[in-house]
């Protein structure tokens, strides 16, 4: 089990920096997978933990960079700090949120890799390198369907590469920066829009200090009130939350 795992994340992070096609063209799934497993030969315990936890540092990025999880983090934090809450909610409990929330939006995703490639390679139906290549194309398709055509032409343009046909030949390679890149933009975008009502406050409770002289008083202290009241008249975090979950369904 320790070998299918970790023979898993070394393919999946073998997709991700190469064409597809090619990879299947040259071999390179086969000789990753001769390569850990050893041309059949077991490896002993501390070498399959080592490589193992070596291959674990990876999956971190790829759960930020592969996934929803990008835009709903930095969304969060945004949010935060309009509020004018320095470490209210804490991070845990944002990244948790994000994670949470992070799963939910790739449920699909997740059940169609469960389908199509996790449950076969259990039963031994298919290989390791065939459930890894599905697994790719679910999240080529998630990540296809979220990422900006101008993002992907500009890096087209700097791998020098030849434009494609159809979404799925674009590889990796360029997919996941233009995604990531795609990501940013829209969550600074949703950021900006939940910034401005806060901002407002901010302006009218300085603006109203000012007025009555109070140039000592800090407005962040007078605005968070309101700010927080606003907030929860309208109920934010279902709000926030259904929407970031409702931005991935376009």
């Amino acid at each position: 089990m320790l070998i299918g795992l970790a023979g898993l994340v070394a393919l999946l992070v073998a997709l991700v920096f190469a064409d597809p096609a090619m990879a299947q063209q040259t071999g390179a799934l086969d000789r990753a997978v001769s390569t850990i497993a050893g041309d059949g030969k077991p490896l002993s315990l501390s070498l399959q933990i080592l490589v193992l936890m070596s291959l674990l540092t990876v999956l971190p990025s790829l759960v930020l960079m592969m996934t929803s999880f990008t835009r709903i983090i930095i969304v969060l934090s945004i949010l935060r700090q309009a509020l004018g809450l320095q470490q209210t909610p804490p991070n845990q409990v944002l990244v948790g949120l994000a994670l949470f929330l992070s799963l939910f939006v790739m449920r699909p995703a997740i059940d169609q890799i469960n389908q199509v490639a996790y449950t076969p390679y259990g039963d031994g139906q298919i290989s390791i390198e065939e459930a890894v290549s599905r697994s790719a194309e679910v999240f080529h398709g998630f990540m296809v369907k979220q990422t900006r055509e101008t993002d992907l032409k500009l890096f087209t343009e700097l791998a020098e590469s030849p434009g494609f046909e159809s979404p799925e030949e674009i590889p990796f390679s360029i997919l996941l920066p233009a995604f990531v890149t795609s990501e940013l933009k829209t969550a600074f975008q949703i950021g900006f829009l939940i910034f401005l009502p806060f901002l407002i406050i901010d302006l009218v409770v300085a603006s109203t200090l000012m007025a009555l002289g109070m140039m000592m008083l800090s407005p962040s202290i007078v605005s968070m009130p309101f700010k927080l009241l606003l907030f929860v008249l309208v109920d934010g975090w279902a709000l926030t939350m259904g929407s970031l979950a409702a931005s991935f369904a376009t």
